[in-house]
């Protein structure tokens, strides 16, 4: 069975302390006969809605395979420290290798980034180009209204 959990430690602790308090606990799913599958740390980011006063928290994500006593345990160890403000426990059907979609969103490959500045670029180029020939078209049109109203004068003379 596959564990997903989600914690947000207190934001006055450090990243290097919130590395530590991740590895106490991915301590004790090994010691409960759990392994570890995949673990990421999401960074400070902002709240939905303030916990015990405190706008911001450290996210983290560890996912578990093992049986539901190494659930147990890591979620009796969650509890018990209080530099966790929240947590959240789910069970996966399936395991992906692909990351998150928080860190999908951090790590957008260099390939990806160059290809969307290209076209970017090239929609631009294309857009300076269609305006420039508007631009002609408008000053042409102007330059006949101009002659002809300069001819029909002539003509009433």
């Amino acid at each position: 069975m596959y564990y997903e959990t989600i914690f947000i430690v207190n934001p006055d602790v450090s990243q290097e302390n919130t590395e530590e308090l991740t590895n106490a606990l991915v301590e004790r799913v090994e010691k409960a006969s759990g392994r570890i599958v995949k673990r990421e740390y999401w960074g400070s980011r902002p709240l939905a809605y303030s916990i015990a006063k405190r706008k911001r928290g450290h996210y983290m994500l560890l996912v578990t395979d093992g049986e539901p006593k190494a659930i147990e345990a890591l979620e009796n160890a969650i509890r018990l420290e209080e530099r966790i403000m929240r947590f959240l426990t789910t069970r996966l059907t399936e395991l992906s290798d692909a990351p998150s979609p928080l860190m999908r969103r951090k790590s957008v490959p260099v390939e990806e980034a160059a290809s969307a500045d290209e076209t970017a670029t090239e929609g631009k180029e294309e857009s300076k180009e269609e305006s420039k020939e508007e631009a002609q078209k408008e000053t042409k049109n102007v330059e006949e209204k101009t002659e002809a109203a300069a001819s029909s004068e002539e003509a009433s003379a």
